[in-house]
Formats: structure tokens, sequence, C-alpha cells
């Protein structure tokens, strides 16, 4: 398989939820669950990464029961979560700026990061707290620190998790055709495809079809 790194932005959660008429967190919850479906699907098709947008740096601007919401789901079910692909050999990385966060949840995220640190299948990237400028900016800043020159390289292994390779193909649910900040850097030349189906509908035959087309697509990265 040619797919490496295939990144999703997990989108249309709340209006999954409100064409059925459930509150929006239910949407939350349900999309929370899928993950552990897809990381499995993944991870059986062979898909070296996996990274998914979770929570964006500008999702702290919905309304703060929302926010809350999610951040109890991140505080009760990560761990869980963590156990669950730890067993199946799934590693997990956080991708993202924790600065600002709460100190309880970063402890929990490490405590997860660390728990599957030895395994050696699929690794899953959860951004959260992510933003691509973001991501950029502390890489040049760690850079600067560093005492090297702003080059491509010297920014790339500054990136958070910069053993994560570039993207491959990066895959947007819920119709929407944007990337909303996701892999600016790892996703310069990355592949696209916009899906309508909402996250929590996504499913192994849809990842099987990602795999399908990206084999179709002719990468000439500029050539």
């Amino acid at each position: 398989m040619n797919l490496k790194h295939l990144g999703i932005i997990a989108d249309g959660n709340r209006r999954w939820a409100r064409e059925r008429g459930l509150p929006k967190v239910e949407g939350h919850r349900k999309g929370f669950a899928n993950f552990e479906n897809l990381i499995q699907a993944a991870a059986g098709l062979g898909i070296p990464y996996v990274s998914f947008y979770v929570f964006s740096m500008e999702n702290w601007g919905r309304e703060k029961s929302e926010v809350d919401y999610l951040m109890n789901i991140i505080r009760t079910k990560t761990m869980k979560l963590a156990e669950k692909m730890a067993k199946n050999n799934v590693k997990m990385v956080t991708i993202g700026s924790k600065h600002g966060l709460d100190p309880e949840l970063v402890s929990i995220l490490e405590k997860a990061e660390k728990m599957t640190a030895e395994c050696t299948g699929t690794t899953v990237g959860f951004c959260f707290n992510y933003g691509g400028k973001e991501e950029i900016c502390d890489a040049a800043n760690k850079t600067l620190a560093a005492g090297e020159e702003i080059t491509p390289e010297n920014i790339r292994k500054h990136l958070y998790h910069p053993e994560v390779p570039d993207v491959d193909m990066i895959v947007r649910t819920s119709g929407e055709e944007r990337i909303s900040g996701f892999m600016l850097w790892r996703g310069a030349y990355a592949e696209m495809l916009f899906i309508k189906k909402y996250f929590p509908e996504m499913n192994e035959d849809d990842l099987h079809y990602v795999v399908q087309e990206f084999e179709k697509r002719n990468r000439r990265f500029g050539k």
C-alpha cells in the first residue's frame, strides 16, 4: 500500500445529531465512539499512520456547555480508548499545543501516550487543541531558540511529534470542502477527498473506498 499517512477531518457530529432530533452533545458522543471503529479498521488495512482532527484552537469559541462536554469526554474516555489501542498494538500520539490546557487533561493525554508508547502497529494521531498556523509558528520559534537557521528541514524537525510523516491524503467528512488549518505543513502535497457522510456514519467500507481512491491518484509533487 502506498498510503502511509491518512488524515481525517472529523466533521459533522452536530449536524448528525440535529438531523435526528438529538442534542448536539449526543453527536459528539457518537463521534468519539466511532474513533475506536475506524482505528480498528485502519489497523486492519495496514495504514501506518492515521491522524484525526479532533478539536481545533478555534473550537474554544463554541458554547461553553458544548466545550465542557467535549473536555469531559476526553477526561473520561481517553484512557479506556488507550487501553484498547495498547491491546491491539496501536500507538497513540497527541498532536497539538499544551499551552493553556487544564493540567489534569494534559496528564491524562500524556498517560495515554505512555501506555501505548511501545506499540509497533498503526500510529494514531489525535489533533487536539491544534492549529496548523500555530504548529508552524511554534516550530519556527523552537528553531530560533535552538540557534538554528530557518529552513524547511529545521522547521520540519520541530513540528509536533516530528516522527509523524507528511500526510498522503486528507479526508473530510460532512460534505464541507475546506481543510480548516489541518496539517498545513505536512499536508502541502496531500491528496484531498471530501465525503458527504457525517463523521459518526463513517465506517470501514468508507476507509476501503479512501484507499482505493488514493491508489488511483497520480501524484507528481509539482514535477
